[in-house]
């Protein structure tokens, strides 16, 4: 049994070899192994030269040739993905890969097709920024009346799906809306999701966070448009 691991990366120079170090090393259930599909978007900053220096045999590295988004990146590495779930992850260290053997767990022994990482259901407040994570609550909310859901955590970066579920989304996003249009797409194709909660390590802005106020408005529209405009 496999675990497909799509990390996306834009200028993470300074943590992308420890992601990587981190995921080799993250503890799957018995008999589970990983490939790793590390799609870079046209970093500047040196990441691709790091990216060339490793030789992991599990390793697939694809190079944009343009900054083409964090969505289409994701949406790059879906088609190569051979592993009976797959999960996203950031190139930062916000989200330890330790925390795959929960999600997987959760995935076996409930039958279930998708299960996120929650920072919410831990009780904690993690955010360093109060309007992120009020944006990111408003948008759950949303999420939860336009598509009958009960997510917590829509705009968590773990999201772990089977990937045969996965290739049959037809995405379409580009950007930071990837999290929401496969909530949406996925509470339109199944109702066999759940949640586990994760611990998360935030960054501020000034360490590199990327995320940016327009991207919760975009998010907004797409949850709109995708109830609107399921087949599009």
């Amino acid at each position: 049994m496999k675990l497909s691991v799509i990390i996306c990366v834009y200028n993470e120079q300074k943590t992308i070899l420890e992601l990587v170090k981190r995921v080799q090393e993250a503890d799957l259930l018995p008999g589970w192994t990983k490939e790793i599909i590390i799609v870079d978007n046209c970093s500047t900053d040196g990441t691709r030269e790091l990216l060339k220096t490793i030789t992991d045999e599990n390793v697939r590295i694809i190079l944009q040739p343009r900054n083409l988004g964090k969505g289409n990146s994701i949406r790059t590495a879906i088609p190569l993905c051979t592993g009976e779930f797959t999960i996203t992850q950031d190139a930062d260290l916000e989200y330890h890969p330790r925390q795959y053997r929960l999600l997987l767990q959760k995935a076996l022994e409930e039958d279930l097709d998708a299960v996120y990482g929650s920072r919410v259901l831990s009780g904690k407040r993690y955010h360093y920024y109060k309007l992120n994570y009020f944006v990111v609550r408003v948008l759950t909310i949303f999420t939860n009346l336009f598509f009958g859901t009960h997510y917590t955590d829509v705009a968590t970066n773990y999201k772990l799906v089977r990937t045969s579920l996965l290739k049959s989304l037809q995405l379409s996003c580009s950007g930071f809306d990837r999290d929401f249009v496969i909530s949406n797409k996925l509470a339109l194709a199944t109702k066999k999701i759940s949640e586990v909660p994760i611990d998360f390590e935030p960054r501020m802005y000034q360490q590199g966070k990327k995320i940016r106020y327009k991207d919760g408005i975009r998010a907004f529209w797409v949850i709109i448009h995708d109830r609107l405009f399921p087949h599009r």
